[in-house]
């Protein structure tokens, strides 16, 4: 089947490369790295033989990344799917193998490699040379070769590969080590994986001799002697394979090519031509002749080239799902834009993405697809930066709520957990949470406390019955409180255990900041205006509150621990309760605050608070470094033995310090003016009276 293909493989380099620039967990980059899989070794060939060493026409290309062991090869194995498979395989064997085949092809990839416990495979019946020694060496045919990779076909050095070595012993292969560490020291029952010397590594009938050489050294000189004699080549070599970019299915975005019916030439539609949308169909089921369900929709597969005029069809596989999610933020930043994909002014404004937060379930597709997309388009000029997303934060699970059991004996006694050395031999039984209550550290019955319970959250599952329905938490405590709620319960990425309860905690504290700011509920439902806001200007101490829970706040957010934001606001709520006077300046600037975490209910409270518009655009609110310093004090400034206002100063301040800040005081100023100054008499971190020549000054 004629399928299409992205070449995602030309940027196996570039998508290795640039992950070290990115600030992305380690775990992510290097499941990426692995699946990209990129090594470097050599390709060499292996002619078979028959038992005397005759060669019999045909060569097997093999690719290690270990040439230093070359020595240590005693049997080749080659993938049941190999294209070669079926002449290499002696005529006695012929059933064996084919049986074998059979059972292979129906395991995945997954089952061949990572989930085999145990490794199996068949002679082949036939034999191969060694290059290096000269030596006759068995071919197997086993399923922990895959034919996607490398060659699809190795050779296997028991001595020194965990998947061979097991093989080998299983099937009584011999086991020539020739590697020795570099500290002597290592299990002779067990393969030496590591760096070391290389022994029993030389022959007279090749020439080659690699004895003595560290591997690094030895694995360049077999490179090189492979070269020369024409064996084989210096290689590097991906697990990552070319990406299957077509779908038999109707949904998904057509193709926009066509073929011409004369030479079958392949014809991408001009641009004026796009976009190129679906034919509506009423019967997309599958044809049962192999094709596209989209071939059921002749008038729109049979149409003439746009350019030539002449008959041609249309492309009736579709695009997969990736099609539309590798560059969907693209489209983001440049919604409506019917020309282009995105204007290059929005894009070098908005990309790339700062943070993108998102389960490391997309590693290896999602975010790897995405990627390479995003590399061709900056390829083409399209976009202006390397890479779509700089900063990755895997955000965590939240549990269902803790599940707590016991164990019953064979009595139908409850047992103590503490108690029970495999609870696997018992019967266990749920305790409903509300017979449940804690001593210390640990979760007793109530009625029962010797009895210790095991406390344990699950993820959510139908099938466990703890699943949270987000619209019944909205519907009994409102959007915000389920939102502040999630973020309350730990670090963003941290996996967290969800409790009803707990959402209560919050749902309280929005409450009292209503309250602090519109005031009381009267029984016919409106709220006291006027009571809790004033006009009056701020206190010193109230404006030190605001801004230590503004720099707090703006920490956490841009740190992404939010739930550490959330209690500095519940800090200053408690605060701002034991003042006397509210001052509508520190009550706006508190909802700005708490706009991101609780917009609904902020976006209400700033209705309230007098404006016409949407806080939505307000500037967030910036510390003040003068209001964060513990040292720094109210100075009354007097004129004339009359206070005019005061200044905010550091208690160590020197007299030109104060007065300095008090010249340039918007209300003291005036009073300074144009004035002669007799004399300053200075109380460090009491008062600062300025007495001027001129008695008379300006009220």
């Amino acid at each position: 089947m004629r399928q299409w293909m992205l070449k995602i493989t030309a940027y196996a380099d570039r998508l290795l490369g640039d992950l070290d620039g990115l600030d992305w967990p380690e775990s992510i980059k290097e499941m990426q790295r692995n699946w990209i899989g990129r090594s470097e070794g050599a390709e060499l060939e292996f002619a078979v033989v028959d038992l005397l060493g005759h060669e019999e026409g045909v060569k097997l290309s093999v690719y290690t990344t270990r040439p230093d062991t070359i020595f240590g090869a005693t049997y080749l194995v080659v993938a049941p799917e190999h294209y070669l498979l079926s002449s290499i395989v002696s005529d006695g064997q012929q059933k064996e193998v084919e049986e074998y085949r059979e059972v292979a092809a129906r395991k995945s990839e997954l089952e061949r490699t990572d989930l085999q416990k145990e490794k199996t495979g068949v002679f082949s019946g036939s034999y191969a040379k060694n290059p290096a020694t000269g030596e006759v060496i068995p071919i197997w045919v086993a399923d922990y070769v895959l034919g996607s990779y490398g060659t699809g076909a190795i050779m296997s050095v028991p001595a020194h590969d965990s998947r061979d070595h097991e093989f080998a012993l299983k099937y009584d292969i011999p086991i020539m080590r020739v590697v020795k560490p570099f500290d002597e020291n290592y299990d002779e029952g067990e393969p030496f994986l590591g760096d070391g010397t290389v022994i029993n590594s030389s022959s007279s009938l090749t020439g080659l001799d690699i004895n003595g050489l560290s591997c690094k050294e030895a694995a360049s000189k077999v490179i090189d002697w492979l070269d020369s004699t024409g064996q084989g080549k210096k290689m590097v070599n991906y697990k990552l394979r070319d990406w299957l970019f077509a779908r038999q299915r109707y949904w998904g975005e057509p193709f926009p090519v066509i073929y011409l019916d004369e030479t079958g030439e392949t014809v991408p539609l001009p641009e004026s031509e796009l976009p190129l949308s679906l034919p509506e169909l009423d019967d997309f089921s599958p044809t049962g002749t192999g094709e596209p369900p989209l071939a059921k929709a002749v008038s729109w597969v049979r149409t003439i080239d746009p350019v030539t005029g002449k008959p041609a069809r249309r492309e009736t596989s579709t695009m997969p799902q990736w099609a539309g999610s590798c560059w969907y933020y693209l489209r983001f930043m440049d919604p409506k834009n019917g020309t282009e994909l995105v204007s290059k002014a929005k894009e070098r404004y908005w990309g790339p993405v700062d943070i993108y937060i998102g389960g490391a379930e997309h590693s290896v597709l999602h975010l790897l697809y995405a990627r390479f997309w995003h590399k061709v388009l900056y390829d083409i000029g399209v976009v202006s930066s390397k890479e779509p997303f700089q900063c990755l934060i895997n955000q965590g699970l939240i549990l269902g709520e803790m599940e707590y059991t016991a164990c019953r004996d064979q009595e139908g006694r409850l047992i103590s957990a503490d108690s029970v050395s495999d609870p696997g031999e018992y019967r266990q039984e749920k305790i409903p949470v509300e017979n449940v209550t804690k001593v210390g550290e640990f979760h007793v019955l109530k009625d029962n406390p010797s009895i210790r319970l095991t406390a344990r959250a699950y993820k959510m599952s139908k099938s466990r019955g703890n699943v949270i329905n987000p619209d019944d938490v909205v519907s009994e405590y409102g959007a915000d409180s389920l939102r502040l709620y999630e973020m309350f319960m730990g670090p963003l990425r941290d996996s967290k255990t969800w409790s009803t309860g707990g959402i209560e905690g919050v749902h309280r504290f929005l409450s009292r900041t209503w309250r602090l700011i519109v005031g009381s509920p009267l029984p016919d439902g409106s709220y006291r205006d006027g009571t809790v806001v004033t006009n009056d200007e701020p206190t010193f101490e109230q404006l030190r509150a605001l801004h230590r829970c503004i720099e707090k706040v703006t920490e956490e957010i841009q740190e992404t621990r939010f739930n550490t934001g959330i209690s500095a606001m519940m800090e200053f709520i408690n605060a701002a309760y034991k003042w006397k006077k509210h001052p509508k300046s520190i009550m706006e600037e508190f909802v700005l605050l708490l706009s991101p975490y609780a917009p609904h209910m902020a976006e209400e409270l700033w209705f309230r608070l007098g404006h016409s518009s949407s806080l939505a655009y307000e500037n967030f609110p910036e510390a003040k470094s003068e209001y964060l310093k513990d040292s720094n004090i109210v100075l009354p400034v007097q004129i004339n033995g009359k206070t005019r206002g005061t200044v905010l100063v550091d208690e160590a301040s020197s007299e030109d310090d104060a007065f300095e800040l008090a010249s340039q005081d918007e209300k003291l100023s005036k009073y300074l003016i144009g004035k002669t100054i007799r004399k300053r008499i200075y109380v460090p971190g009491r008062i600062l009276n300025v007495i001027l020549d001129q008695q008379k000054v300006r009220t």
